[in-house]
C-alpha cells in the first residue's frame, strides 16, 4: 500500500478528536487525506466524537465477518476501523485514525510504515475538557485521568502537547501531515507503479 496510516493516540481529554478535525478543515479538500470514522457501540450524543454506532450484537458480527481492521476494547465499550480505510492507504492517501495506545503493537504489525502521533496536555486541562462533555460524573472523571496504558510507542513517535490554544497544535499536527503526504507523493513519483490512477 502507498498510503501512510497516522494514528493519533493519547488519553482522554487531550484533544485528539479536536486536532483530527483541524486537521480535515484544512486539508480533507485537497483529496490527499481520509479520516476514519470509528465505528463504536455507543450511540452518537452531540458530545462525542463524530462515529457510526452499532449495537454490540452487530459489532460482533462484523467482527466475526472481517469488516474491522483493527478493533479494541476500552471504557465499556467496544471500537472498530473499518477495513475500507485499506482502500485509501491503496490509493496513496494519509489515512487518520483515533486510535487506544494499547493498539500501537496489533497497528504496527499490520501497517509496518505507520505513524504515531501521541498527544499529552496539562492534568488540569483534561480534567475541564473533560467535565465540559457533560458525560460524566466526577468520579469517573478521575478514573480516566488516572488509568494507565504502558507507553509502548515507537521510538519515532512524534508528540505533541494540546495544552493551549488549538491553533497551535493543530498547525503543528496539519504540517506533519503535509510532510507525510510529501514523502508519499515523492515515493509515488519515484515508484509510478504505486501512483493512484
Amino acid at each position: 500500500m502507498s498510503g501512510t496510516f497516522v494514528a493519533v493516540v493519547g488519553p482522554s481529554g487531550v484533544g485528539k478528536d479536536s486536532l483530527i478535525g483541524f486537521a480535515r478543515d484544512r486539508l480533507e479538500a485537497s483529496g490527499g487525506i481520509h479520516v476514519v470514522r470509528r465505528v463504536v457501540t455507543r450511540l452518537a450524543d452531540g458530545g462525542s466524537e463524530d462515529h457510526d454506532s452499532m449495537d454490540e450484537a452487530s459489532f460482533a458480527q462484523a467482527e466475526r465477518d472481517g469488516a474491522f481492521a483493527l478493533t479494541w476494547e476500552a471504557h465499556g465499550l467496544r471500537y472498530g476501523l473499518p477495513l475500507a480505510l485499506e482502500d485509501d492507504l491503496r490509493a496513496g492517501k494519509v489515512v487518520i485514525a483515533n486510535l487506544s495506545r494499547a493498539m500501537i503493537p496489533a497497528l504496527v504489525a499490520r501497517y509496518p510504515d505507520a505513524v504515531v502521533v501521541a498527544v499529552s496536555a496539562e492534568r488540569e486541562v483534561i480534567e475541564q475538557r473533560l467535565a465540559g462533555r457533560g458525560r460524566e460524573t466526577a468520579e469517573s472523571i478521575q478514573r480516566r485521568i488516572e488509568r494507565r496504558v504502558t507507553d509502548r510507542l515507537p521510538a519515532s513517535t512524534v508528540r505533541i502537547d494540546n495544552s493551549g490554544a488549538l491553533e497551535v497544535a493543530g498547525m503543528q499536527f496539519v504540517q506533519l501531515l503535509e510532510d507525510v503526504a510529501g514523502v508519499a507523493r515523492s515515493d509515488d513519483r519515484k515508484n509510478p507503479h504505486l501512483a493512484s490512477p
